[in-house]
Order: C-alpha cells, then structure tokens, then sequence
C-alpha cells in the first residue's frame, strides 16, 4: 500500500534550523507563527476562529531515514522510537498543538509554535479538552524529566 499526502499550506516561524528550537509548545510560550492555508482550502476553516487552541499535523520534511532506538532530547538513555516524539521517523508526521490568535484571509496567527519554518501543513484540528486531554495518563520515563520540559531546546541530534 502506497499512501500520498499534499500539503494544504505552508508554517511560518522564527526557527530557520533545528538548533535551539523549543522540542514542543509547552517550551515555546509566546513564540509567534503564522499558518498559511492554500486558497483552495480557505472554505475549511469557517468556525475555526471559535477555538482557543489547534492541533497541527505537518511533515518533519527536513528529515530522512530513523533508527528505532534514539537518544531523546529529555534523556540521555537510548529509548524505542515510539516511546518518544524524536522528529526522525519511518512517516515523518508531527504534531504540535499551538494558541490560536486569530485568522485573517487564510493565514492563521498562532502563539507556542515550536515549529521549524516552512514546514509542509498536512491538516488542522480543533484541539477538544474533553476529547484530548486525559487526567489520569502517565508519562513513561518522562516523568522524570519533565521539570527540564520549559527549559529544553533542540540541538542537532535529528538532523
């Protein structure tokens, strides 16, 4: 089976390289992006302006090949691919879940955007307390990383 994706727009942020970008939204706290949406798909976001917040799929496109163990940004131990969001992956897909500001002819204006600029937008989602967030989920062995979480920056590791 052979899967295709086009994208439906284009990130814009302040991240031109890897390097010292924020390794999720929680360590990006006021950092400004812009979502462009392809005119095509402008009629697809009515009533998304009623959302506080959204979730983003995009394409990791910078990356090529992954290993199955990596080393990951929190840790310094070896860990399963899976058990982490290591941007190096066998279907490059990532996902943020950014501040939704506002929107404005097709251009969505975000807050906590810890994305690499002009990354391929895959979809957008409304992001759903009720349908997102669980109280009573662990978090494996960042549990003991997680005071680092605002503070993290990436570095080359991935790229």
């Amino acid at each position: 089976m052979n899967l295709e994706f086009a994208p439906i727009g284009i990130i814009h942020t302040p991240f031109k390289e890897l390097a010292g970008m924020p390794i999720q939204p929680s360590s990006a706290g006021g950092v400004k992006g812009r979502v462009e949406v392809f005119k095509e798909y402008h009629a697809g976001l009515k009533d998304l302006d009623g959302f506080s917040h959204i979730i983003l799929l995009y394409h990791f496109h910078l990356g090529s090949g992954f290993n199955l163990h990596v080393t990951p940004f929190l840790d310094s131990e070896p860990r399963g691919l899976f058990a982490t969001r290591a941007p190096k992956r066998p279907n490059p897909i990532g996902l943020s879940i950014v501040q939704l500001d506002r929107i404005e002819n097709g251009v969505l204006f975000i807050q906590n955007v810890d994305i690499l600029d002009g990354t391929p937008l895959l979809d957008i989602k409304p992001y759903v307390p009720k349908f997102d967030a669980h109280e009573d989920a662990r978090i494996g062995w960042i549990e003991k990383a997680k005071k680092q979480i605002p503070n993290q920056k990436s570095d080359d590791r991935f790229k």
